[in-house]
């Protein structure tokens, strides 16, 4: 066996092997590529190096102002503005309460960008509230975390800065304009689920509102919403680049809480810095030791070798990119969602690229299969806290999720297949 084999069981048998041990993903990746380098005979300061490369990038700085605005707008009580304003829209139906749940999440999603936040925010009260009104346990559950799905489509999106990254920087306001179609047609598929459902089950109707309560639920809803439209209106604008939007939204959403919602307690501000330093911290040392991990990879020639066995398989573009989604689902179900981007971008995207797939297409096709992996056990810590959440097995639930993987898979194939769903609001904006 050559070195470059040893080299290659060391790295990817070490990392494998320490994740069932339920090693840390950062110290996982870490361990084996010290491991990897100390055998290549590389130096260990071109190591330290490396890690310390992964987080000179000035897209890297809007992470912790992502993270930090999400958590801001979790804890100041917009989540719950956001449910009474969807109950408002669409409450009124048969099924409504699971409309609402899916409007709410697709609100929510332009706001946390994150598929567990949504859940743990919006799922800790509707959940709950949809269980009272009637509904089972496992059909709520499967409604709250398939609509989270949203939260890596609907930008602004921590995951696609992580592709953005691994990707040698690409544009960010292309991946986040990207993102919007393919989640209001997950969305709209999803609601159209719950109607049929509704429909069968004869699931109960929500409450009706005034159009005076009905204004005042936009009203308290909408200003926590304005922040979408500075995240994202600026960066169109060309008012900011992405990190000072997402700065920008940290100072507004802190006014927002603290002043007119009045939220934003001592306690509660203690409890954001504390979530965000731990977030943060996870995912600095994740984007370190992927960086030198990634670079093992490339060393030892691993994307080339994956690239030349899936194009061996066949030379039809059809057949790659089924294969491709194929691989990105299964390992969705097994790993974090953020490592995998930045461990297969570099692997898969030259792939993609080679059969005339556009690196701002791939980037939402990585995000629909990832995010179906949220919600898809083993790992699907989407789909764990909200079966908490609901106080129900996870077996229980995947029963009634059947039918809500297959629109999400529905949708996936769409936006592999259907270039116009992901590259067409890109076009129009430039």
């Amino acid at each position: 066996m050559t070195d470059q084999a040893i080299g290659i069981w060391i790295l990817l048998g070490g990392f494998f092997g320490l994740m069932l041990l339920r090693v840390p993903i950062a110290f996982a990746l870490g361990l084996s590529s010290v491991a990897t380098a100390a055998f290549l005979g590389l130096p260990m300061l071109m190591v330290g190096q490396r890690m310390v490369n992964g987080l000179f990038s000035f897209t890297f700085l809007a992470v912790p102002f992502f993270i930090l605005v999400g958590n801001i707008m979790t804890e100041g009580g917009i989540s719950d503005r956001l449910v009474k304003f969807s109950d408002v829209l669409v409450g009124r139906f048969r099924g409504g309460l699971a409309q609402g749940n899916i409007v709410a999440s697709t609100f929510f999603g332009g706001i946390s960008g994150s598929s567990v936040a949504d859940v743990a925010s919006i799922g800790s009260f509707l959940i709950p509230a949809m269980k009272q009104r009637g509904y089972t346990p496992e059909y709520a559950v499967a409604v709250t975390v398939t609509s989270s799905v949203q939260g890596v489509l609907i930008p602004p999106s921590q995951n696609m800065i992580y592709y953005a990254l691994a990707a040698g920087g690409l544009p960010i306001s292309q991946l986040f304009l990207a993102g919007y179609v393919p989640g209001l047609l997950l969305a709209v598929a999803l609601m159209g689920l719950c109607w049929f459902m509704a429909a069968k089950y004869d699931h109960p109707r929500g409450a009706r509102y005034t159009f005076r309560s009905g204004l005042a639920a936009l009203g308290s809803a909408s200003i926590g919403l304005f922040t979408i439209v500075i995240i994202i209106g600026g960066i169109l604008a060309g008012i900011f680049t992405a990190t000072e939007s997402a700065a920008v939204a940290v100072v507004y959403a802190l006014l927002v809480t603290g002043l007119i919602y009045r939220t934003m307690t001592p306690a509660t501000f203690r409890r954001v810095m504390s979530g965000t330093l731990k977030s943060l911290s996870m995912v600095t040392a994740i984007l370190m030791t992927s960086s030198v991990f990634g670079f093992l990879l490339s060393y030892l020639q691993v994307p080339a070798m994956l690239s030349g066995a899936i194009l061996a398989v066949s030379d039809n573009p059809v057949v790659i990119l089924l294969l491709i989604n194929l691989l990105l689902l299964g390992l969705g179900m097994l790993m974090d969602m953020g490592v995998l981007i930045l461990i297969l971008t570099p692997i898969l995207l030259p792939i993609a690229k080679t059969v005339g797939m556009d690196p701002v297409q791939f980037c939402i096709v990585m995000m629909v299969n990832l995010g179906i992996g949220l919600v898809t056990p083993p790992v699907g810590i989407s789909l764990i806290v909200g079966c908490g959440i609901g106080r129900v097995s996870i077996e229980r639930t995947i029963k009634t999720l059947a039918p809500f993987y297959l629109i999400m898979l529905a949708v996936l194939l769409l936006v592999t297949f259907v270039p116009a769903l992901t590259l067409t609001l890109p076009a129009l904006v430039q």
